[in-house]
Order: C-alpha cells, then structure tokens, then sequence
C-alpha cells in the first residue's frame, strides 16, 4: 500500500498499519513516496493500494477503482503559483515553471488554468520553493506544507488554483485520492475501504495518537506547520466522498477530456 510521507497521509493511515483498529484480518505493507513516485508504481500496476493524484487516476480507471474513504478535496486548499515577484500572464506563459510532477492535479489545474504556459521544469515538491528563491524558475507551483512557508520566505502568490477551480465550478477541488487494484477480489475491495475509513474516523477522533507517525516522517517541519497541513486536507471529504465529492471528481474528468488533458472520459470508477 502506497502512500506518501505527508502530514495527512501519515495521519489518516496511522491506525490502519499499527492495529490500532479492526483491519478484517487485512495485512499493510507501507511504501511511502512522494506523490509522483506513487503515480508512476500506479502506471506500473505495482501497487495493490496506493494514494495517487486524480489527474493521473484519470488514466488509471481501467486498472483501479477509487474507494470512497482516504481522498483529499475541499475548498481553499488547492496548489499555488507562486514568484519572487509579480509576474504578468506573459510572463508566466514564457516560464520556465516548476512544477510537482507531470501528472499531479497540481499541473492539471496550471493546464486549464495557463494554458499556453508550456515550459515546465519537473522537481520534487519540496524543492520548488527554493529553486524560485535562487531564480532557476521564474515562477513554481506549490503543494502540501509548501502552502504555510512561502510567505515567509518572501515569496508571492500568483495564482490560488483551487480558488480558480472554486470559481469555474462552485465544488471542492480533488487533489488525491485511494485507488485499489481492480483484479483484488470485490469483497476485499470493501474490507479496505471500511478498513480505511475507521482508520481516518479514529484519527479524527483522537488527534494526537497518530502525531508521532506524523512527526517520524515530516522531518524539520514544525508542529504548527503539521497540524495545519492535517487541518486543511483531512475533513468530512476523507471520511466519504459523498454527492459533492463525487459530483467534484466526475466534473474534472470531464473538463480534463474536453481539454484533451486525458484520451477518453473513464467509465464507472467509484468502489460500489
């Protein structure tokens, strides 16, 4: 099962891999990457269980399902584009930009958003901020914990994306989310899914048991900065999708093909 080492991963998946909840006699083995990596073992079929951005499980829909627990959406929590300074759109659309990975929903929404900002340089996230600080990048385009220390780093937001997203479309903005095999059988498709969420309910309802995972894998990042992150991506949304979160992925699916960003509108995706 594949997840990443953020503050909200490690968060909502504390209880599920340290017994602290009933797994139905499920077993985890966690590999914790960054998100891009995730994605790429996702296009490798490498992993069982595993944490993906939506842009790339919308090429995914043939080989994985979405379960209904574990995702990340909400509102003002979108990526952000941020400079030293002010850029005009000129600018932005000459670049270069860095960005997270290819296939983030990051760069989905800078996609639809710039479209004509074609000149990407991809780098770990946590890289971004310092390479628009040294001037490698013109601008960079930030996810995760970046969000609540670019400011202090005197750096400026261009763009909110997922207020862009908000004003397009009036829903939630789908950042991630928990995608298994499609070929594991039916019936322990649903064990996970109930597995998952009493792991993010027993997180939710007793904050501080999953802190020492959380702070094991956010080195150097300060408590404040943690809790934030946690504040900000795990909400009613990671417990189920419900009608909003559903009607949220399915619309960027379709915008993402009308904009040509994916070759052919997925089918029926959501675990039953």
């Amino acid at each position: 099962m594949g997840y990443s080492p953020c503050p909200n991963d490690t968060f909502i998946f504390d209880a599920m891999v340290h017994g602290k909840i009933d797994t139905e006699g499920l077993h985890f083995e966690p590999i914790l990457e960054d998100v891009e990596a995730l994605n790429r073992h996702a296009f490798a079929g490498e992993l069982q269980v595993t944490k993906l951005s939506y842009h790339a499980f919308a090429h995914l829909t043939h080989q994985y399902r979405l379960l209904d627990a574990g995702s990340a959406l909400g509102f003002g929590c979108g990526p952000l584009l941020i400079a030293r300074n002010t850029l005009s759109e000129a600018e932005i659309n000459t670049g270069p930009i860095a960005i997270p990975g290819r296939l983030t929903t990051a760069n989905f929404l800078l996609s639809m958003a710039y479209p004509h900002a074609q000149n990407k340089v991809e780098m770990l996230f946590s890289d971004i901020e310092d390479a628009v600080l040294r001037g490698d990048v013109a601008a960079g385009l930030i996810i995760h914990e970046n969000r609540f220390t670019y400011a202090q780093k005197g750096l400026t937001c261009l763009t909110d994306l997922g207020a862009w997203w908000e004003r397009q479309t009036g829903l939630p903005i789908p950042l991630g989310g928990i995608a298994v095999r499609r070929d594991l059988p039916s019936d322990v498709q649903q064990r996970i899914n109930r597995t998952l969420r009493r792991s993010v309910e027993y997180a939710l309802a007793h904050p501080e048991a999953p802190m020492p995972y959380v702070r094991q894998h956010a080195q150097a990042m300060e408590d404040e900065v943690m809790r934030a992150h946690i504040r900000l991506y795990v909400n009613d949304f990671s417990r189920t999708l419900g009608p909003a979160g559903r009607q949220a992925i399915t619309q960027m699916f379709r915008m993402a093909h009308e904009a040509g960003a994916i070759p052919r509108y997925p089918g029926n995706f959501f675990i039953d």
